[in-house]
């Protein structure tokens, strides 16, 4: 970074130029994530897709009906507890909510978001997910992606 001396008005001043000038206009400005604001906007669209009310998730969840809204509106960070219990009222299981928190906040960040289950994954936990999977489907499975790639 170069300063050099700018003259504004008589007044001498030092302006940054040179490296400093590019920078900026290279990088691209990411809109900051707020966490709770995506948690909200995931469990308000899981109860509306749901059909229903506050009062009954709320009820369900044993969870204030004001602190419940709170939370849906990203007012209130929910601790994990809270976000169980929630997510139990709503038979939806928490890991499936905290996926979708995180494809959106991928999405916002400008990240990729794989559809697969990467092969590290797979190896560090140790399952032979093509068995997995012609268990699953009763032996209809022709292994393709997961194992061409081992």
């Amino acid at each position: 970074m170069v300063k050099q001396p700018v003259s504004v008005n008589g007044v001498v001043r030092w302006k940054d130029v040179g490296l400093a000038e590019k920078a900026p206009s290279e990088q691209k400005e990411r809109k900051m994530v707020v966490l709770r604001h995506e948690i909200g906007d995931v469990l308000r669209d899981v109860r509306q897709r749901q059909g229903r009310t506050l009062r009954e998730v709320s009820h369900s969840a044993r969870v204030s009906l004001g602190y419940l809204s709170e939370v849906e509106r990203g007012q209130k960070e929910a601790s994990s507890e809270l976000l169980s219990s929630i997510c139990t009222a709503l038979d939806v299981p928490l890991s499936s909510m905290l996926r979708e928190v995180s494809d959106r906040v991928a999405v916002a960040e400008g990240v990729a978001v794989p559809d697969t289950v990467p092969q590290e994954f797979a190896q560090r936990y140790g399952r032979d997910l093509d068995r997995e999977l012609r268990a699953e489907l009763g032996g209809d499975f022709t292994p393709g992606v997961l194992s061409a790639a081992r």
